[in-house]
């Protein structure tokens, strides 16, 4: 893979409240070592997860790598669906990066880069392949996270800031006895008895 690597993933495809985020990053060709040792954001627990985004600041301000991040707001889950949402994300990170199209593109999972990415490849377990797409696992993730944080603010009762929108048993509980808020995906709840 010759000149600029991108590597692409998401964070929130699943949860049922906030937004999807997705992180678009690129590597320079003679920085691959500075990503030696990391690894998915799901294997880290926070504070890694925490140290290794300080770092890929850091790496940012020294023009080793670059990186866009992208929200699609619960909103427009609903509306649009989950694929328009990813698509929509993807695309705004690599058009924002200004990378190219000859820019080789790996994408986690079952993320897909618009048609004029020529060069793209979606790597099942990608994040734990490629330690580009790990960072900008990570990238995403920590963002994430930090805006979640921020919502539990605004909506204490359902403690955002612990299961991250995610459907844990304590999240359950906070819907039956409260109903959904406005950060709530209502396309992801209509088949249960409280939405």
């Amino acid at each position: 893979m010759k000149g600029l690597v991108i590597g692409v993933d998401e964070v929130g495809r699943g949860p049922l409240a906030g937004p999807l985020a997705v992180c678009a990053l690129v590597l320079r060709e003679r920085s691959r070592e500075i990503l030696r040792g990391i690894k998915d954001s799901k294997q880290l627990d926070e504070a890694k997860r925490e140290a290794w985004y300080r770092k890929l600041t850091i790496f940012e301000k020294e023009g080793f790598v670059s990186y866009k991040v992208a929200f699609v707001s619960e909103r427009t889950i609903d509306k649009k669906g989950m694929s328009y949402a990813l698509m929509r994300a993807v695309g705004s990170c690599l058009r924002r990066l200004e990378a190219g199209n000859s820019a080789t593109v790996l994408l986690d999972g079952a993320l897909y880069a618009p048609v004029q990415y020529l060069r793209q490849r979606t790597i099942v377990r990608g994040d734990e392949k490629h330690s580009v797409i790990a960072a900008a696992s990570i990238i995403a993730k920590v963002r994430r996270d930090r805006r979640m944080k921020a919502f539990a603010k605004r909506y204490p009762a359902y403690s955002f800031e612990r299961h991250k929108g995610y459907g844990t048993k304590a999240h359950y509980r906070a819907l039956k006895k409260h109903g959904p808020c406005a950060l709530h995906r209502h396309s992801f709840l209509k088949n249960l008895k409280f939405a």
